[in-house]
């Protein structure tokens, strides 16, 4: 379009093309570290699970809940979505003298999940040992008995399990990459339901776990041999309930459930 210039010209100056302005790229934020402050309000997905287990003092069964929250986060300047465990909560109606150091341990897990280490805090718990003898919990993936060193390790193999069925751990307690975490909780959302273990996981021929129990006489060349000491030797059945019998405080002791010894 032409302008008619109808003053003096005392000056002039090229009109440069604006620059656009950069975006600024986003820090990255671990999700799996990013601190929750404090349990958000209102509803949470959770899980209830009922775990027994039979140690020096008979079987023993408590209720357990953990709930699960999205967290979000940035990797590689892409904001991203993962589920953490944020709370683990015992219930009330089991608040007997015995039980106050579960409900201790169980706020002590919450602020760790909320802090970004429950992986960490669950693993050192599986270390805690006590001197009343094994405490049997739970079959491993060769559908053998699973024997732990305390009631704490116990109920700490148990929260492992949980987190593993929901996808947050693996079959040994380590923590999941949070890239996975990313598509697990993608593949949810997609979906509609929560990630689950495939069967090729429970085909896996890994080493057998600690604890795990192998009857006396087997094959010494089958494959995935328990290595010698690591779980306690079975030295009978049970007249009782035709369990598995093993050695406690010099005693041959049911824990196949019943509970009984020879020692009365």
């Amino acid at each position: 379009m032409a302008v008619e210039i109808t003053s003096k010209i005392v000056g002039y100056r090229i009109k440069q093309q604006e620059q656009a302005v950069p975006v600024p790229e986003l820090q990255d934020e671990d999700p799996l570290t990013v601190r929750i402050p404090s349990r958000p309000e209102g509803t949470l997905e959770a899980v209830s699970e009922k775990i027994s287990y039979v140690g020096a003092e008979g079987r023993k069964k408590v209720y357990l809940l953990v709930s699960f929250m999205p967290v979000e986060g940035v990797i590689g300047s892409k904001r991203v979505v993962i589920e953490r465990p944020v709370e683990f909560f015992f219930p009330s109606g089991q608040l007997s003298s015995e039980h106050q150091w579960i409900t201790a341990t169980m706020r002590s897990l919450s602020l760790a999940a909320r802090g970004g280490y429950v992986t960490q805090a669950v693993a050192d718990l599986r270390k805690v040992a006590w001197d009343k003898g094994l405490v049997r919990c739970g079959m491993n993936r060769w559908n053998k008995p699973m024997f732990h060193d305390s009631e704490v390790a116990a109920i700490a193999w148990s929260i492992q399990q949980i987190l593993y069925r929901r996808g947050f751990l693996d079959r040994d307690g380590n923590q999941v990459p949070v890239e996975k975490l990313v598509e697990r909780y993608a593949h949810r959302m997609a979906h509609g339901h929560a990630w689950q273990p495939g069967a090729e996981e429970d085909a896996n021929d890994a080493p057998i776990e600690t604890g795990a129990v192998e009857t006396i006489g087997g094959d010494k060349a089958t494959k995935g041999k328990k290595p010698e000491g690591s779980g306690p030797a079975i030295v009978g059945n049970c007249p009782e309930c035709r369990g598995e019998l093993i050695m406690m405080d010099g005693c041959p002791t049911c824990y196949a459930g019943c509970g009984w010894s020879k020692c009365g």
